[in-house]
């Protein structure tokens, strides 16, 4: 396959993902719409809610570790997590709970990555998705970069990638930190507005992030398009 050729897979690969947290945000939307549905849909994170209450600690450890595996598998999004938080702590704390368990995720990702390989690492993440973006960073590669990786690649991606080409751990953390703050503050008020039912705050809120991915995703792919 040629680079060119590459290059259009990765962008339609991106696309597919934005445009799967489009109609993410349209069912919310709609279920906001609905009295019914939405008092239906509320009170089922009541009903979390009052298990948080009963056990506070188990029930943060629970989200901060649901939080994590949200940020090292694909199958699983902490989105449906965070209007329970929201109940149950208020935005404030919730938010520093969910940016705790990305962190947590990703540091982890990160070690397996490092420790265990690529043997380990293609149990998690398809070959393909590796492959994508091991030749376009390198072990060396500035921090604006990995930044910007972490930022327009899907979560449970970059911290695999990067434990595997051995970069700074340090360095890692400080990208993963700053390009999950956004997000997990966009999340939370995303949470908040769902459970509040304010329509016009929840597609303000998920155009935005939907706008700053694909801002991302543009960036990362002219950045690394350029003599390809």
């Amino acid at each position: 396959m040629s680079p060119g050729r590459r290059l259009r897979d990765a962008v339609a690969h991106h696309w597919r993902r934005l445009l799967g947290a489009l109609l993410m945000l349209v069912v919310a939307v709609g279920v906001v719409s609905s009295d019914q549905l939405h008092a239906a849909v509320t009170g089922i994170y009541a009903e979390a809610v009052h298990i948080i209450v009963v056990r506070p600690v188990v029930g943060t450890v629970l989200f901060v570790l649901l939080a994590a595996v949200s940020a090292m598998v694909a199958f699983f999004s902490s989105a449906v997590l965070v209007p329970a938080g929201v109940l149950a702590w208020g935005t404030p704390v919730t938010f520093l709970l969910l940016w705790a368990g990305w962190l947590l995720g990703g540091v982890i990702a990160y070690g397996i990555g490092r420790r265990y390989g690529r043997r380990v690492v293609l149990w998690l993440v398809r070959e393909e998705s590796m492959q994508r973006y091991e030749r376009r960073i390198a072990n060396n590669a500035p921090f604006a970069a990995v930044l910007l990786l972490q930022m327009a690649l899907p979560s449970e991606v970059p911290g695999y990638l990067v434990g595997l080409l051995r970069y700074p751990f340090a360095r890692y953390l400080l990208a993963l930190a700053l390009a999950e703050l956004p997000f997990a503050l966009g999340a939370v008020l995303l949470g908040e507005s769902f459970v509040e039912g304010d329509v016009l705050r929840l597609v303000a809120l998920g155009l935005a992030g939907i706008v700053l991915s694909a801002s991302a995703v543009m960036a990362w792919h002219r950045r690394n398009g350029r003599g390809r």
